[in-house]
């Protein structure tokens, strides 16, 4: 089993409860934000001494849910404290960026790190389209060309052109070239089936967080493997990642008076924009191919915020309480699934640094050796 620590980067602090789309900036603080900065790589750092096998990194735009707007800036403060952890990146929104310019700034990564980039190509959230003006009708085209795009910049030997659909390049011949060969492992997204099939098509690990339902867990896990084994391949539980926001304290009592906070603080304040960006989103465009991926994308929201601290435990949701709660939790959440990757959101909201850290810690000291070996 490998575990990942990943990090949102929340901006903490505020008290009103943004409703607009974007999302005001008047109560920014530079001064916070660099405060922020510091005390979240420093956490991402802290999390090789952990034992964690995975430090993750995403982006996000126009919101204080997450001040990643480019997680490869994040990933190269990482790569010389660091010597052992891959580096994920869960990652690059492909539709919305030059696909040539994740590639070469990937490679970067890859190359300086010594070969431990996870290379994360996702679609996006809906708000992120609004966000850099890019129709959501487009992503999945915009997705598939983008990820095809970027694998061949990172394997042909030789300058090739490309013209596409959404992209179109008369010359393409990156340096540097990726450290690892053909190429760093791919994470994609595939919280629907549409999603996991395409992850399976483009023979990338699959990832799931923010789930609601095992039962829905299971069905994207059901159509990857089926669309693997028709591409011919065959994915290892490691191919299968789990996201879980995640607390861990001394007690149960501790961890969910804990979370009950955080998860108040990130429903209210920072899901606040981006919920109301993405029924605009889902009202006019299809983002969703089908309306039943339209409908389950907004029940899984409504029923994971409807649910109490225990249904969320109860429902494999989310990880809170004492080591060794915690320790069964993912042993109950891994019977399952079946997977191989745990991708723990330990920030949720405005947890104190301080909670997350001595999670971190005690993660390190009394989960990890009971769970490794699954």
């Amino acid at each position: 089993m490998k575990f990942s620590f990943f990090h949102l980067m929340p901006f903490t602090g505020l008290v009103n409860e943004p409703r607009d789309w974007p999302v005001s900036n008047r109560d920014f603080d530079a001064a916070q934000a660099r405060e922020h900065y510091r005390a979240y790589v420093e956490a991402m750092i802290h999390a090789e001494r952990c034992e964690f096998d995975w430090v993750g990194c995403n982006e996000h735009h126009f919101s204080p849910y997450g001040l990643m707007a480019n997680c490869n800036v994040i990933a190269g403060a990482l790569v010389y404290p660091t010597s052992r952890i891959k580096i994920a990146m869960m990652g690059n929104l492909v539709p919305l960026n030059n696909p040539i310019r994740v590639a070469e700034e990937y490679a970067m990564i890859d190359c300086m790190s010594g070969g431990r980039l996870i290379a994360g190509l996702m679609r996006g959230i809906p708000h992120e389209y609004i966000a850099y003006n890019i129709p959501p009708d487009e992503s999945w085209e915009r997705q598939r060309e983008a990820v095809q795009l970027i694998l061949k910049a990172w394997t042909e030997p030789e300058p090739f052109g490309w013209e596409g659909k959404h992209f179109q390049f008369r010359q393409v011949s990156i340096w540097p070239k990726p450290f690892q060969k053909p190429h760093p492992p791919l994470v994609i997204s595939a919280t629907t089936p549409e999603s996991a099939k395409f992850a399976a098509e483009m023979r990338a690990t699959m990832g799931m967080v923010l789930i609601a339902d095992l039962n829905q867990a299971k069905e994207c896990i059901r159509v990857y493997r089926e669309t693997a084994k028709a591409n011919g391949w065959e994915p290892s539980p490691e191919n299968i990642l789990i996201g879980m926001h995640t607390v861990i304290a001394e007690t149960d009592e501790i961890a969910k008076r804990e979370m009950e906070k955080a998860r108040s603080y990130f429903d209210r304040v920072l899901m606040g924009g981006p919920r109301t960006a993405g029924r605009l989103v889902l009202q006019k465009t299809r983002y969703y191919q089908d309306e039943a991926n339209r409908e389950r994308w907004q029940g899984r929201l409504a029923k994971r915020e409807a649910a109490t601290i225990d249904d969320q435990i109860a429902g494999g949701m989310i990880f809170c309480g004492s080591p060794e709660s915690v320790v069964g939790q993912i042993k109950r959440v891994h019977a399952e699934l079946g997977n191989g990757v745990f991708n723990f959101t330990m920030k949720v909201g405005n947890l104190p640094d301080e909670v997350v850290r001595k999670g971190m810690e005690l993660f390190r000291d009394r989960v990890r050796p009971h769970v490794k070996d699954l």
